[in-house]
């Protein structure tokens, strides 16, 4: 081998040499760059650009990237760059993915934030919601709201675990999600304000300008956000609609309606659709249905009811009863997809309040071609049950109906019916008599079978506003619940029952209306209140319906029944809709859905469509997909919450305005709760609740006693608990929070 020096005396083999040299440089990095581009092009082919790649690779990063190294390492074409970008932002708006200092971008779940909508007690404090349901909610202090308020997309840090949970700040506003805001204009010279009706939103909104709408001083007004103040305690609107004066029930209504954005006015699609649809059942609208007008269906509603949506029938013979149930078919009417149909999937539910209903259906239908109406001829998709005398069901059968309504019936005439006391009446429907009765006999033995196997009857009291002629409050009574109730609940009950055994052992995706058993640290809670009140109960090993029957029964006809039923429902979780078929813990029923509602329920027209699509069919037909009714469910769910809370928030209006003019005024009530700060009671006479404050109790010094749940007399010793009966003096009413304070004048023996 030739050496160094002898090349460097042959400049021409030395030039060889370095040509060498550079020529196999140059193919080694041609062969490098040309594996590299191979192998590029495939990992291209692998990578599909999605949300779920972006957080796979922030996951498996370890720390948080650059905009450029995530684009880098996804290896992303450059035509796909934007994609990238648009698909970053969206986890920045989800709040799964959190820009930090520099520009980099990292995972909310590594650095122990959560993203959430963000709830404020009108307390002041907050609790962020994440939108993983596994995460607990995080607790958030009034001084870390950060100018946050109720109702935005919020990310926070937690910052320390508490023995109730998470603690934390918030550290970013992702979405302010208030726009409108419903409250009371009050005028000032340059400026006015509108304080939101909201107790949860602490928020004034500033108007400037007032004088250019007008005298609306004290009127209630919907304001529309311009722009939130940094702290969140102020904003800068504009009135974009006044709704009147706040002391007429027709306003309250309405401020209700909009504070929980309640679809209240039908799309111009639908209401063009609805003009669309007849008056009367058609010649062929009764192909492949049964005729059973001559059936005397009869419905049995309340007094203001307007959408019967139900009818029944029942035949006692030699060795069963026969229980035919028509439910509206409304899906008949209402496609999937269709204008009506998108419409009814926004508003979930009807709502009902005193002076109005918010229908899930324009009122052609609801009140109209889809009520059950006397004497008219209806589409029907009926269950027609037959048990034996014991109350056991033998045979289920379903199919589509042209039916009549022979009668519209209310609840309280069908009671006076029973009781055979009223001659006059008795002789006016004396052809319904033998069929009412044998409806009756029928309802108490489905009652006595629920009973047997662990249904749950909390007999809780409802109120019921009576207004007058004009539309003035009247009065606020207890809502009466009879036998004639009960015979309509137990057939709705038996005919959900009886479609959800169909569907499911056929394993036909529907949604069912489940109710999941109560969580065991709230039976505990519970049993340490039974304790307290002087019951030895214990927790059961294993928490079933028949022990929540059992605590029910030991109460009955006692003074603190009433408090032990209301804390009993507080034990248990929410009713939701799933496709998951997970039974039903209050009913005690192993498979339940909603079907006897779709004039007013959007799960039970879902119901009727999966199962008029497989009443004749051998093999399953899906009409809905899991997928579907998973988001559905959860929606659904959320909506009944919402259309209950606003229900529940207008009597509770309506109540605080009945009590207005009895200040002074003397009442019987039952102690049904107590706390640091006083005792809430509840009047025995017109169901309405009120606050006994420590600050009202000047005859003694007390002392609150959380374990036992008693309020102690330093100096007497006296004591009050829960259950207990007193009598009360009606001291003060504010409106604005719709609190009622009452003093006690004397406990009850």
């Amino acid at each position: 081998m030739l050496s160094l020096q002898n090349y460097q005396k042959d400049s021409s083999a030395f030039w060889t040499f370095l040509a060498k040299i550079v020529c196999l440089t140059v193919t080694f990095r041609t062969l490098i760059v040309h594996f590299m581009k191979k192998n590029k092009k495939k990992k291209r082919k692998n990578i599909i650009i999605s949300k779920e790649s972006i957080l796979d690779l922030l996951k498996e990063a370890g720390h948080p990237l650059f905009m450029r190294e995530i684009v880098h390492f996804l290896h992303t074409p450059p035509e796909q760059k934007q994609i990238v970008k648009r698909l970053v932002k969206d986890l920045l708006r989800k709040g799964q993915v959190i820009l930090l200092k520099g520009n980099r971008y990292g995972l909310t779940r590594q650095m122990k934030l959560v993203t959430g909508i963000l709830t404020v007690h009108p307390d002041g404090f907050g609790f962020v919601q994440p939108e993983e349901p596994e995460q607990p909610d995080v607790f958030i202090p009034p001084r870390k709201l950060k100018g946050a308020v109720h109702g935005d997309l919020v990310t926070a840090r937690i910052e320390r675990d508490s023995p109730k949970g998470p603690e934390g700040a918030v550290i970013r506003i992702i979405e302010r999600k208030v726009k409108e805001v419903v409250g009371i204009f009050h005028t000032g010279k340059n400026l006015g304000v509108v304080i939101p009706e909201n107790e949860r939103l602490h928020t004034e909104i500033l108007i400037p300008n007032p004088k250019k709408y007008g005298e609306i001083d004290g009127q209630a007004v919907i304001a529309r956000i311009l722009h939130f103040s940094r702290t969140g305690t102020t904003a800068e609107g504009e009135i974009i609609k006044v709704l009147g004066d706040p002391n007429d029930i027709e306003v309250q209504s309405r401020i209700v309606i909009n504070k929980y954005q309640l679809p209240h006015e039908f799309s111009k699609k639908a209401k063009i659709q609805a003009r669309e649809i007849p008056a009367r059942v058609e010649e062929n609208d009764l192909s492949g249905r049964k005729d059973i007008r001559q059936l005397p269906l009869v419905t049995i509603d309340g007094e203001d009811a307007r959408d019967f949506d139900d009818a029944v029938h029942v035949k006692k013979t030699a060795k069963s009863f026969i229980l035919t149930v028509a439910i509206a078919d409304v899906s008949h009417y209402v496609e999937k997809n269709s204008p009506l149909d998108v419409d009814a999937v926004q508003r979930g539910t009807s709502v009902y309040f005193p002076d109005r209903v918010i229908p899930m259906l324009p009122e052609r239908l609801s009140n109209g071609i889809c009520s059950l109406v006397p004497d008219e001829d209806r589409l029907a998709m009926v269950a027609k049950i037959y048990f034996d005398h014991s109350g056991e069901v033998r045979k289920s059968t379903f199919f589509k109906a042209v039916i009549k309504s022979h009668q519209r019936f209310t609840y309280k005439k069908v009671q006076r019916l029973l009781d055979g006391r009223d001659k006059d009446l008795h002789r006016k429907y004396s052809r319904f008599i033998k069929t009412l009765n044998q409806m009756a006999e029928l309802a108490k033995l489905l009652m006595d079978k629920r009973r047997q196997r662990g249904s749950i009857d909390f007999d809780l009291p409802e109120s019921e506003v009576i207004l007058g002629l004009t539309g003035e409050l009247e009065a606020i009574v207890k809502r009466e619940r009879s036998m004639a109730h009960r015979l309509i609940e137990e057939f709705m009950i038996a005919a959900n029952e009886a479609v959800a055994r169909f569907l499911s052992q056929r394993s036909i995706p529907t949604l069912y209306r489940i109710h999941e058993p109560p969580e065991r640290e709230k039976i505990e809670d519970l049993v340490g209140f039974l304790r307290s009140l002087g019951h030895n109960v214990k927790a059961p090993k294993k928490i079933s319906p028949f022990w929540c029957q059992k605590i029910l029964g030991m109460v009955e006809g006692r003074p603190e029944e009433y408090v032990v039923n209301s804390m009993l429902l507080r034990t248990m979780n929410q009713a939701v809709y799933s496709p998951e078929n997970k039974g039903h813990f209050g009913l005690a029923s192993p498979t339940y859905l909603h079907f006897t509602s779709p004039i007013r329920r959007y799960p039970d027209l879902i119901v009727h469509r999966v199962l008029k699509g497989n009443l004749r069919r051998v093999r399953k037909r899906q009409i809905y997909k899991n997928e579907e009714l998973s988001v559905l469910g959860q929606k659904l769910s959320q909506e009944e919450r919402n259309a209950m809370e606003a229900e529940r928030e207008m009597l509770d209006r309506l109540k605080v305005r009945y009590m207005e003019d009895k200040i002074g005024e003397t009442f019987h009530g039952i102690i049904s709760s107590v706390t640091s700060f006083g005792m809430f009671v509840e009047l025995k006479e017109i169901l309405i609740s009120g606050l006994v404050r420590l600050v009202d109790m000047a005859d003694d010094y007390y002392e609150f006693d959380g374990r036992r749940h008693i309020l102690r007399g330093r100096r007497t010793g006296k004591t009050y608990r829960l259950g207990q009966e007193v009598t009360l003096r009606l001291i003060s009413v504010n409106k604005a929070r719709r609190h009622i304070n009452f003093e006690i004048i004397q406990e009850e023996k």
